[in-house]
């Protein structure tokens, strides 16, 4: 009986809707944190019954559902699309959404009614923005207007064209350093997570040793509080391109490449529909 109790309390704990105090708890207790992003409905739904922690719809959407270069064309009104959709599918996950280019860099105002759309309308619990210092004022100011943020350092995606492309940071110890302070500012304004993408292991297990806040890695080594990764990425779903820091967990390109090969054979041959599949 006792067993059963404890069971049942911790299954209990596991369905129990995560808050920013519970990723700060998961750290302190040395729970690694999972979190991965999603992008409609089915993924949502997928990944919340996988049990993973934070649910991040991504930008990275810009690219990998909507088929642009790189993820500066998303809108906010697609992002803001395809978090609704990932509510629908995972109605009790932490969902955070992020922030698109150019949704929070013009103004403080604009960037806080921008923000405020995915926790009204979308039903969003947090959002994610890109920067270091540049954005300290920003986090603070979100931050007090009730909006949980996360933040997110290393290598930005949204500046890939003033970096002139996707490079590791925090190589040299100035960089490093540079890093450090970003991580600890970025707590001082109230972040209750921060994303370290692209970064050397002992930049980020450095970091993840002297903020009180979870980090969450990317590309980034095993020292993080967490760690996230795309959806496609780790379900193998593209054939060619795969990010180091990736690991494929199946292969489901070649899978779906070949149900959809023997759908078209069977239309063209005639043996699908049959009596089994008609009314």
């Amino acid at each position: 009986m006792v067993f059963m109790y404890n069971l049942w309390v911790k299954n209990m704990s596991r369905k129990a809707k995560k808050t920013v105090c519970s990723f700060r708890n998961m750290k302190r207790d040395g729970e690694k944190i999972v979190m991965l992003t999603t992008y409609d409905a089915p993924s949502g739904r997928l990944a919340e019954e996988a049990g993973v922690d934070i649910l991040l719809v991504g930008d990275s959407l810009a690219m990998t559902v909507l088929g642009y270069e790189n993820t500066l064309p998303l809108t906010l009104e697609e992002s803001l699309h395809h978090c609704r959709a990932v509510r629908r599918g995972a109605p009790n996950s932490f969902i955070v959404g992020d922030m698109p280019f150019m949704t929070y860099q013009a103004s403080e105002s604009e960037a806080l009614k921008n923000a405020a759309r995915y926790l009204k309308e979308a039903g969003c619990n947090a959002v994610k923005v890109e920067g270091g210092m540049q954005m300290i004022p920003l986090f603070a100011k979100m931050v007090q207007a009730g909006i949980p943020v996360m933040g997110h350092i290393g290598l930005l995606p949204q500046q890939v064209l003033t970096a002139g492309g996707y490079k590791v940071a925090g190589r040299t110890e100035e960089d490093a350093d540079r890093l450090m302070a970003e991580a600890l500012a970025l707590e001082e304004a109230g972040a209750f997570c921060i994303v370290l993408e692209c970064l050397p292991a002992t930049v980020s297990k450095r970091i993840a040793e002297t903020v009180a806040v979870p980090t969450i890695g990317i590309g980034a080594g095993p020292h993080c509080d967490g760690q996230v990764q795309v959806f496609l990425d780790i379900l193998g779903m593209f054939d060619g391109f795969k990010p180091k820091h990736a690991k494929r967990y199946a292969n489901l390109a070649g899978d779906v490449h070949q149900a959809l090969s023997s759908y078209c054979q069977e239309v063209r041959e005639k043996k699908f529909p049959t009596e089994e599949h008609s009314f």
